[in-house]
């Protein structure tokens, strides 16, 4: 049985966002409404909170219900769809973080598979999955797939025909990969009726080819107008240009991951006027003398002048 709402779909650019800490590591719920009304402004279609880039699994339970609850009360009313992320290595806790997201009224949630004690093969994993989403009856279902966190790394056009048949609110994959052959595949088990969303931002294009019709990113928090131009291009049948401006994202994202990678992708925010805050240990957050050069490096890669809208 398939998703209880057919017509529920995520498409377009959704950015996950980077959860807001204070120099003490604490909460800075205060900044959520501010990205929302940057999101509005920017093209963006959805926010995917608390999970990886929103450094999820450095948070409590707690936290994570707090995080949740100011992104609904910020999103209140406006197009963009909230899909909050309910991974967790303990199944009561990924239930109960499943439960408040429908609570609340998220649109959707996804869970990323445990990376401690790993459910064993295709079979595991959909068992797994469809016990967080039982937690949450009423709300569509996403699997995170993400191997490079998880380390479990079954193939998703395997996995999906049973999701589908057991997850009886499931709504699809978010898809951070780069085996495109699998992500094609999926792509075409799925068919309409669920979302594969692509969630490696320096190779959308190649999604695109495939076939996608939603991304998840933490680079569309910031530079959602440089990749809308990646899909406007496509769609105009103007792979030239689609691929320079994609370059255009690998170049910046070259430039900033020299400086730290995720710390450095954080800081980002605040050279744009909303300061999230450092990463959480065990991360290193970004030291301030290189704040410069990477804002150095970035204006040579075009940075700035890219992602205006």
């Amino acid at each position: 049985m398939s998703n209880n709402n057919p017509a529920f779909h995520i498409t377009g650019l959704i950015a996950a966002p980077f959860t807001p800490f204070d120099a003490k590591g604490r909460l800075k719920l205060g900044v959520i409404p501010k990205l929302v009304k940057y999101y509005k402004a920017t093209g963006v279609s959805g926010a995917f909170v608390c999970g990886t880039t929103g450094e999820g699994a450095s948070m409590s339970n707690e936290e994570r219900f707090a995080v949740a609850k100011a992104w609904g009360a910020a999103m209140k009313g406006s197009r963009l769809k909230l899909i909050v992320h309910v991974g967790h290595n303990s199944l009561p806790e990924s239930c109960a973080l499943a439960a408040h997201a429908e609570k609340i009224g998220a649109d959707a949630i996804a869970t990323i598979a445990p990376s401690f004690f790993r459910p064993e093969g295709v079979d595991g994993l959909v068992e797994w999955c469809k016990k967080v989403a039982t937690a949450a009856p009423k709300t569509p279902f996403y699997y995170y797939h993400m191997p490079s966190m998880s380390g479990v790394n079954v193939a998703m056009a395997d996995f999906l025909p049973l999701a589908a048949k057991s997850i009886r609110t499931f709504g699809g994959i978010k898809f951070t990969h780069e085996n495109i052959m699998d992500y094609g595949l999926t792509l075409a088990a799925a068919g309409d009726k669920y979302d594969i969303l692509f969630g490696r931002d320096e190779i959308l294009l190649s999604a695109l080819v495939m076939g996608a019709k939603g991304a998840v990113g933490s680079t569309y928090n910031y530079a959602s107008a440089l990749y809308n131009r990646v899909i406007a291009a496509y769609n105009a049948g103007d792979m030239k240009s689609a691929a320079a401006w994609q370059l255009e994202s690998m170049k910046f994202i070259q430039a900033f991951c020299k400086h730290g990678g995720m710390s450095a992708n954080k800081a980002i925010l605040g050279l744009l006027g909303m300061d999230c805050g450092p990463v959480r240990p065990p991360m290193t957050p970004i030291a301030k003398d290189k704040i410069a050069a990477m804002k150095a490096d970035l204006e040579e890669a075009g940075f700035f002048k890219n992602i205006r809208p």
